[in-house]
């Protein structure tokens, strides 16, 4: 099998759930006790891709939570293949600073292959995100999930995907 690796980068506001949800992808954990990301925090996890002939690993560079990047959070996306935007279902305001994330790492990097997590679905009585604003942001990523990284809820499947359309694209070119 052919290897290929490929960075993604997990951007979106303070307390969304970046972290948890690569832990959640990569260890299959999840920790109730919150610990702010300093910088980045970088983790590996490889698929193997049969159908394809290729082993994708994949290192997820989880960001530190931010609304708007200085210089220093976007030296951390040089290099990227793929974008991961969360949102806090809970949080409307989380939204927002997914679109002006989008808008700021789109005029700085070209379009690359993205999705959107709302993520806290195990929470999704106190959500303050509808599903009219859910159907909105599809047509700006290449797929929506409303995610838990505590329950593990479309973690995988999101990821996967980001993989995928990643993948597709590097054979693609190759």
């Amino acid at each position: 099998m052919t290897p290929i690796t490929s960075k993604i980068c997990i951007v979106g506001d303070f307390a969304v759930g970046k972290t948890s949800i690569a832990e959640r992808f990569v260890n299959n954990q999840f920790s109730e006790k919150y610990l702010t990301t300093v910088g980045v925090k970088i983790d590996t996890k490889e698929i193997e891709r049969p159908e394809s002939g290729v082993i994708h690993k994949l290192v997820i560079w989880d960001v530190a939570g931010s609304d708007r990047f200085d210089d220093t959070q976007y030296a951390y996306l040089r290099g990227a293949s793929g974008y991961i935007y969360v949102a806090d279902g809970t949080r409307a305001a989380t939204l927002a600073s997914v679109r002006q994330l989008q808008e700021q790492i789109s005029q700085r990097y070209s379009d690359l292959p993205a999705v959107a997590l709302v993520n806290k679905s195990d929470l999704a009585s106190d959500w303050e995100i509808s599903d009219e604003q859910i159907v909105a942001l599809g047509a700006r990523f290449n797929g929506v999930f409303q995610t838990s990284a505590k329950t593990g809820d479309a973690v995988e499947g999101a990821i996967d995907k980001l993989a995928a359309l990643i993948l597709d694209t590097v054979l693609q070119d190759s």
